[in-house]
């Protein structure tokens, strides 16, 4: 899941770190990507408006040169 994506359907960096259950700061530091579990959670909170599925996580590492 992209953060920016997120920070968009969520409306701001204070709301999706409220529905994420993490501090603003935490948002700041995620980079591109969301983690995870926090990727889970917000998920479950858009009513699965997000995909969390790993095909979708491996094409982006890919990408970005990290990853075997």
């Amino acid at each position: 899941m992209l953060k920016i994506d997120a920070i968009a359907f969520f409306g701001s960096k204070t709301k999706l770190a409220n529905v994420a259950g993490v501090r603003l700061a935490s948002v700041a530091a995620w980079g591109e990507l969301v983690p995870e579990g926090r990727a889970m959670r917000l998920q479950e909170a858009s009513g699965g408006n997000f995909s969390t599925t790993p095909k979708f996580m491996t094409n982006i590492v890919r990408q970005s040169g990290r990853g075997g």
